[in-house]
């Protein structure tokens, strides 16, 4: 049996999974009185035929659709969390327990191979239990985003078909739109629009 710190490199196997999600559920909030300020100062100038461009980080902040999916997805990974430590523990309660016995000789050496080899196995079936909810985690928030770019790629089609502009771009973190014209961010107006599909969407459902 290797020593109870492993346990913490089973729970790592999770971590970046859960972390992720949490994180971008917690980076959602909405926008200040200075941001808002900015964005009415800023209106769309665009015409027809010209290039504009969206914010995708701010799309995600601000659509509702992400809002109440990721408000799901983050129960969830903090549901998955609680069941690691949970298992965890009782493991490490166990193993503890167990070499206690041994280091002060109160169980002989074939009870010891014993209990060894089951401590062994729970430990395998907890590294399964991790990797097997890792996956699931990284599935579920890949079908979250796939969810938001597909209602957004949706939106825009129509949108688009009244402003015709030439090209829209998505910009992420300074790429591939690293500076511009602000009549030409068309961010708050398809958020807008968005939402309040989403919105009547819902009622109708």
């Amino acid at each position: 049996m290797k020593n109870a710190s492993l346990i913490l490199s089973i729970i790592a196997i999770v971590a970046v999974a859960v972390f992720g999600i949490l994180s971008m559920s917690g980076n959602r909030k909405p926008a200040t009185a200075s941001e808002s300020a900015a964005s009415d100062s800023t209106a769309v100038t665009a015409v027809k035929g010209d290039i504009v461009y969206l914010e995708f980080e701010r799309i995600l902040q601000g659509y509702d659709m992400a809002n109440d999916n990721g408000a799901v997805l983050e129960t969830k990974a903090q549901n998955i969390q609680s069941e690691i430590d949970r298992r965890s523990k009782k493991f490490e309660t166990e193993y503890n327990a167990y070499m206690e016995k041994v280091n002060k000789g109160l169980i002989t050496r074939s009870v010891a191979e014993i209990q060894g080899q089951k401590l062994q196995q729970q430990q395998q079936e907890l590294n399964t239990f991790v990797n097997q909810k890792n996956n699931e985690m990284a599935e579920e928030q890949a079908v979250f985003m796939n969810q938001i770019v597909d209602a957004l790629k949706t939106y825009l089609e129509k949108y688009n078909k009244e402003k015709q502009y030439s090209m829209i771009l998505i910009n992420q973190n300074g790429s591939p739109v690293f500076m511009a014209q602000p009549g030409l961010d068309i961010t708050d107006e398809v958020l807008a629009g968005m939402n309040e599909e989403y919105v009547n969407n819902k009622k109708n459902n």
